[in-house]
């Protein structure tokens, strides 16, 4: 959803607006993972992870390797003309390469080997008491940096090194929102001082944007995460508030149900479509200004909503197919869903 020229103030509020979702989804680990740790058993723990999100993103990885390995000058590989048997190890430990937004798993699970010392600490009535070093951290350090560009040059241990501190840093960089998920579960009433507070709040969140838009334009320096705290606490608040509303009405609570159940899987997938989209119509990845904002505001929504469309037409032929190979099969150890 991103578009515009680099720099360019409508880029930079666009950006503002679209990049840092990142944070909500660690936030939600870190509520899911507290509301359910009273079953919480490390093997087990670790053999759901395995079963449920590293074999989903192993299997949805092969297509992406595939384009790494046979297209790889258009698919950006970082690590062409390096030996396949090298390659695949590379780039599903890192996933930024061959399936962009995957570099989530290979951080995701440094939260899942650290989950037993977040709950020993937790127990301990020690680790929430980290979080306001832990937001200070999330300020003023950023979220990693790892292009194709910035590698191109440079030997295969280190464009590998670049990618590993990427991860790296931005299991740092957004350790804080797993922990305040973790406390918001912890202390589900204070969702409702969100929702209280929701004026407050989304104050907050523009100014906050706002600083970091200033910033951006001025002097290069951007933090997208800081307002999607307060997003967060926004959606949170909105959610719980109407959460009776969205039960008592069956349609709104099957589709809220049916986008959930397929979240997952096209997070695995759908890099795929939108870089075969862009081959087809050979667009860039960041679409820049087209005659005008409203005119390639148009252009991104179409291609938003065609990718979108062919991943959730992909993963619902998939799941047919495997249901109808053996109508037993767990389907999420597959596609994610």
């Amino acid at each position: 959803m991103q578009f515009g020229e680099a720099k360019n103030i409508f880029s930079i509020i666009n950006c503002e607006m679209i990049c840092g979702g990142t944070a909500l989804f660690i936030f939600i680990s870190g509520f899911l993972f507290q509301h359910l740790s009273y079953k919480f058993e490390y093997k087990n723990y670790l053999s759901k992870k395995w079963q449920n999100v590293i074999m989903p993103y192993l299997i949805t990885s092969i297509p992406g390797l595939f384009f790494c390995l046979y297209c790889p000058l258009a698919y950006k590989n970082s690590f062409m003309g390096l030996n396949p048997f090298l390659q695949i190890p590379l780039h599903l430990t890192i996933g930024r390469v061959h399936n962009i937004p995957t570099w989530f798993i290979p951080m995701i699970v440094i939260f899942f080997i650290f989950s037993w010392i977040f709950l020993k600490l937790e127990n301990k009535k020690v680790l929430y008491k980290f979080l306001p070093l832990l937001f200070l951290i999330t300020i003023f350090v950023p979220r990693g940096v790892a292009e194709y560009e910035s590698t191109l040059g440079l030997s295969y241990s280190m464009k590998y090194f670049i990618y590993v501190r990427y991860i790296l840093l931005n299991f740092v960089h957004f350790l804080s929102l797993y922990i305040f998920g973790m406390y918001c579960s912890s202390k589900k009433e204070i969702i409702d001082v969100f929702y209280n507070k929701r004026f407050l709040i989304f104050v907050s969140m523009v100014l906050v944007a706002s600083l970091d838009v200033f910033l951006q334009f001025k002097f290069n320096f951007s933090n997208f995460t800081c307002s999607k705290i307060f997003l967060t606490m926004l959606v949170l608040g909105y959610l719980k508030h109407y959460d009776e509303f969205i039960l008592s009405h069956k349609k709104t609570n099957k589709t809220f149900d049916f986008i959930a159940k397929y979240s997952f899987g096209l997070f695995f997938i759908h890099w795929y479509f939108f870089f075969l989209y862009n081959q087809i119509f050979h667009l860039p990845t960041v679409m820049p200004l087209i005659n005008g904002y409203f005119y390639t505001l148009f252009l991104v929504l179409i291609r938003f909503f065609a990718v979108s469309a062919s991943s959730f037409a992909f993963l619902f032929l998939a799941k047919f197919i495997l249901l109808k190979i053996n109508n037993n099969i767990n389907t999420r150890k597959f596609l994610g869903i």
